[in-house]
């Protein structure tokens, strides 16, 4: 399994877009078209409120409003791991007023792993542009008696079957990084999916799971409360709270690597005048020094990339995870 991971080039780019970015070319307001927008914009979430999904389609969403002059609205369909909504904006008009904030594990992990995800995440979709960029987060409840991953990996030796991990659904990235790190560690592990982080998080504080794999932006402000503890990351380069914070591979994790974006899509047959200008007005909304300091807060780099760069990425992914799923050995119907 010595693939090059995306993440190890993706992730030092977004560092780097973070502080270039003022200085792209793109840096004024999108002229309107002739004919878009005239009428609010959509982004739809595939998760429920309160996870990180839903807040950066929000965050952005009001960027975009004041940029486009137009409503920009975030509706929440959650389902099957983000395909449910990922799904029914693969089937939108492709007038440019329908599009899905998605997610590495939505468009690069699930249809390896799902038998039948809905979509194609390159043939039924139109990149607009890549928004973070960030490590997947291991927490546990602070009070726990697990102060290390090691801690709760020895838990889970002397218990098989018995201590179990959260995540925000089946098919998501953090249930494969699950699955790796129980294979790698070469313990039984329990895991128990959600429709999304924010009641996989209740359910953490409330005891009834030991362990939560997720994304930063939606562990965060519960970090930042001091009611979670980070147990480890699935890569170094992290920022904001985050910063510091033990990795996979210093726990004993090696080869076991993740970075998880989100971005923007449209449906395909999106007319390509439409897509350059959502992502020249998300390159205008990416330069907002609230967003950023906003999307570093929450433990992710901001991004901001052009449509055809973010399509490299989504291709580069989709390979690098289907060694990942097939080494884990996880399918789902």
């Amino acid at each position: 399994m010595k693939q090059i991971a995306p993440y190890a080039r993706g992730a030092a780019a977004a560092a780097l877009a973070s502080l270039l970015w003022a200085g792209a070319a793109h840096a004024q307001a999108p002229a309107p078209l002739a004919d878009y927008p005239r009428q609010a914009i959509t982004i739809v979430s595939p998760f429920p409120p309160g996870g990180g999904n839903d807040g950066v389609a929000r965050l952005l969403a009001q960027e975009l409003g004041a940029i486009t002059g137009q409503s920009v609205v975030v509706e929440n369909r959650s389902g099957a791991g983000g395909n449910v909504g990922t799904a029914q904006v693969s089937r939108a008009k492709p007038d440019g007023y329908t599009l899905v904030m998605s997610q590495t594990s939505v468009m690069a992990v699930n249809p390896r792993l799902y038998k039948n995800v809905g979509f194609d995440p390159v043939k039924d979709f139109m990149p607009i542009s890549q928004i973070t960029s960030a490590p997947l987060v291991l927490v546990a409840r602070a009070e726990s008696p697990y102060k290390t991953l090691n801690d709760y990996l020895d838990a889970a030796r002397k218990q098989p079957g018995v201590v179990t991990y959260a995540t925000p659904g089946n098919g998501t990235m953090s249930h494969l990084m699950g699955a790796l790190v129980s294979q790698k560690a070469g313990v039984k592990l329990v895991h128990v999916p959600y429709r999304g982080a924010a009641p996989a998080i209740t359910d953490l504080m409330g005891g009834t799971v030991d362990m939560l794999i997720t994304s930063p932006a939606s562990a965060e402000p519960m970090v930042a409360a001091g009611k979670l503890r980070i147990l480890a990351l699935s890569h170094e380069n992290s920022i904001g709270l985050f910063k510091g914070a033990p990795t996979l591979k210093q726990a004993g994790m090696e080869g076991i690597t993740a970075d998880d974006w989100y971005g923007l899509f449209a449906p395909a047959g999106t007319p390509p005048e439409r897509i350059a200008y959502l992502a020249q007005a998300v390159g205008q909304a990416m330069k907002s020094p609230a967003v950023i300091a906003k999307i570093n807060s929450g433990g992710s780099w901001a991004v901001g990339s052009q449509p055809d760069a973010f399509k490299t990425r989504l291709q580069e992914d989709t390979v690098y995870w289907a060694g990942m799923v097939k080494a884990a050995g996880v399918s789902l119907d």
